[in-house]
């Protein structure tokens, strides 16, 4: 009975002298309640009862997610979400296990200290422009502290800035109010283009109307000239055949104008001897213009001959 108790003790002290360590993990081995070694991976041997396995180490990377909430230069709450990855280094296992004992208290400490010393530096809009400066400044500051301590902090990300409610509206209504105001501004000046073009097309028009009245003009004088040629080589004179072309062209007028069943234009006078007065009239003044060029050029050839005979006079007496 003796034997098979000692059997029985025997192969439990054999199990409990081995134990396994996982991957990425390191176990922390105390002889008497003092630290005796650091055990690696893989199968792992031990001293019955004299040696203890105190605890395990993770050596992966591991998160701590800090919410903080802080005031702006211009005061303005905002609440910011901090991630800290970190390790613990494999060769300060030691440190790690026996200097500090809440680490994620530690980290979150130092974390909370930065963040508050950094953004009443800035104001909101730059918080959100500069995060990475501050996730710069919170992992230096960790790197500092924590490396005595045995821990390695790998990256610091800003993953969210959460300002207040009211004040996230305001910023909302700014945006809008200055998407709007763009807007307006690219819709003026859409509108000052198309004015400005129709000014360009209205002032080409004009000037290619103007350019067509007066070609329309000096075809007219040029067939009237031709008129006039024609007329004057059938023994019209220059007056009769300009005062026949005018009544021509009231008649082609009348004849035009009603033509047209919706033309209001009234042309007065407009009796029957309309054309005939309007030729009488011509004539008349054809007729007075004239006799005053006839006087004018008598007038004008009297006066030559005044002078002349007093230059004659003139020179007679000097020679006497």
């Amino acid at each position: 009975m003796i034997g098979y108790i000692i059997i029985v003790l025997g192969v439990f002290l054999l199990l409990a002298s081995f134990f396994t360590v996982k991957q990425q993990t390191a176990a922390v081995i105390e002889r008497f309640g003092r630290f005796s070694s650091i055990r690696q991976s893989g199968l792992q041997l031990k001293i019955p009862v004299i040696d203890r396995i105190a605890g395990k180490i993770n050596l992966r990377i591991q998160q701590l997610d800090v919410i903080i909430e802080t005031k702006t230069k211009d005061n303005v709450f905002v609440k910011m979400k901090v991630s800290v990855q970190f390790k613990v280094i494999q060769e300060k296992v030691y440190e790690a296990f026996y200097k500090l004992e809440y680490p994620h208290d530690q980290i979150t400490s130092y974390v909370f200290d930065v963040v508050r010393a950094e953004v009443p530096k800035l104001k909101l809009d730059d918080v959100f422009e500069r995060k990475d400066d501050i996730a710069i400044a919170v992992k230096r500051e960790l790197n500092e502290a924590m490396t005595t301590y045995g821990y390695d902090i790998i990256n610091t990300l800003i993953t969210d800035i959460d300002p207040d409610i009211q004040v996230k509206n305001a910023m909302n209504r700014i945006n809008a109010a200055d998407r709007e105001k763009t807007a307006a501004e690219y819709e003026a000046e859409a509108g000052r283009i198309r004015i400005v073009a129709k000014a360009k097309a209205e002032a080409e028009s004009k000037r290619l109307q103007g350019q067509g009245i007066a070609d329309q003009r000096r075809e007219i004088a040029r067939g009237l000239v031709e008129s006039v040629d024609v007329l004057n080589k059938v023994g019209i004179n220059s007056q009769e055949a300009s005062a026949l072309i005018v009544v021509t062209q009231h008649y082609d007028t009348l004849q035009a104008i009603g033509a047209d069943t919706n033309s209001n234009l009234i042309l007065l006078p407009n009796s029957p001897q309309a054309g005939s007065d309007m030729l009488n009239n011509m004539v008349a003044s054809f007729t007075a213009s004239n006799q005053v060029g006839e006087a004018m050029k008598k007038a004008n050839s009297n006066s030559r001959i005044g002078k002349k005979k007093k230059d004659e006079f003139g020179t007679t007496e000097e020679e006497e």
